[in-house]
């Protein structure tokens, strides 16, 4: 959506930027009574933060105690999430592709009868590295779990190619609107397989996204590199 860069409280007069708070709460009285200054730019990223700090916290009693606050907090981050934030494109980042990850796993892990030790150290980095940006190496992903990944990657490549789109009001120029339809296609065949692809496929399907988004940005060597991760996905 278009929205007024900066707000202004009806009730105390205080001035913030809404692209830096994605609130129309005010910082400093709390109303919800404000008004709209200066020009309006897009606007899809709601600027939260992933709080896992409650399901760490259940962690350490037992394990299975974090998972349901582990996928609450990550649904509701990703909800919040978007990728334009004051009509600039941002990256494809770490966070939210842990989130989308972790949430996933720790809801296959509620449902698991048993679970092994290779797949709660997965979890486990999971829980501990996703809201500073931290998640497993395509490595260190067990076999099991690995369509946990692909769904999780897909899901996030597809937010974020929904987003360049909505960057350009849906009128991408070339070449990037043939690299949007190209990685459109390998999100579908994941989705397809149930996300059961190896995980270096996954992780080059976040370079791609990534390049594409490099190059919307100016990044002449952008393009390039999205061909060659697409290229490398067959």
């Amino acid at each position: 959506m278009d929205v007024r860069g900066e707000r202004e409280c009806k009730a105390c007069g205080t001035r913030w930027s809404y692209f830096e708070t994605g609130s129309v709460e005010c910082p400093e009285c709390g109303s919800v009574r404000s008004v709209g200054r200066g020009e309006r730019a897009k606007q899809t990223d709601g600027r939260e933060e992933l709080d896992l700090s409650a399901a760490r916290n259940a962690a350490v009693d037992d394990l299975r105690g974090a998972l349901e606050p582990a996928v609450e907090a990550c649904r509701e981050y990703v909800r919040s999430r978007g990728f334009v934030a004051g009509g600039e494109l941002l990256d494809l980042d770490d966070t939210y592709l842990a989130a989308q990850e972790l949430r996933r796993a720790a809801a296959t892990f509620g449902n698991a009868m048993r679970v092994g030790e290779e797949e709660t150290r997965y979890l486990l980095a999971l829980l501990n590295g996703a809201d500073r940006g931290e998640r497993p190496d395509p490595a260190d992903v067990p076999a099991s779990m690995q369509w946990v990944r692909g769904l999780a990657y897909a899901a996030a490549v597809s937010a974020y190619r929904a987003d360049v789109r909505a960057y350009f009001d849906d009128e991408v120029p070339e070449p990037e609107r043939r690299l949007l339809e190209r990685l459109r296609d390998h999100v579908k065949r994941v989705k397809a397989l149930d996300g059961d692809v190896d995980p270096e496929d996954s992780e080059r399907l976040v370079l791609a996204a990534r390049a594409i988004g490099d190059s919307v940005r100016g990044d002449d060597g952008g393009v390039e590199r999205a061909r060659t991760y697409l290229d490398r996905l067959g």
